[in-house]
């Protein structure tokens, strides 16, 4: 597990601009979460509103809510396709999220429409220390 500035983050997966990572089964099928730099800054999370099985999301569009004890976000579709499962477990213990966000707390997996299309837009590899950075900074400013 690749750890960038004190964040976990796996070097297989792929990870959207509004923090949301994927990971490519073998399948074809991805499976969709959130990343620890995002859980850490939420911190607890106590609710998730999910998308529905059967729907279709668009990359970069919101598909749920997640509230945590700091604020209500927004849950945004790394990628396009039809929603084949979600992680009910997250209905009873929003928690998952915080305490194992590449395991227990994935949140949807998808049939993807276009993967190698739209995986360009992903952070991968040598390109995520970067990119987590320049989110701390901005992060930071904010405060």
């Amino acid at each position: 597990m690749g750890v960038y500035h004190g964040y976990d983050m796996p070097d297989d997966l792929h990870y959207h601009e509004e923090h949301a990572w994927v990971k490519v089964e073998g399948d074809g099928t991805v499976t969709v979460g959130m990343n620890d730099f995002y859980q850490k800054s939420a911190g607890d999370t106590t609710y998730i509103d999910l998308p529905f099985e059967g729907d279709d999301v668009s990359q970069g569009e919101t598909c749920g809510k997640i509230q945590s004890a700091k604020w209500v976000g927004k849950f945004v579709a790394p990628l396009s396709g039809e929603v084949i499962a979600v992680n009910e477990a997250l209905e009873d213990d929003p928690t998952l999220i915080n305490t194992d966000p590449y395991g227990k707390g994935w949140i949807m997996k998808l049939r993807p429409a276009d993967l190698a299309g739209e995986d360009r837009a992903l952070v991968t590899g040598a390109a995520i220390a970067p990119w987590l950075k320049k989110e701390i900074d901005e992060s930071a400013a904010k405060k």
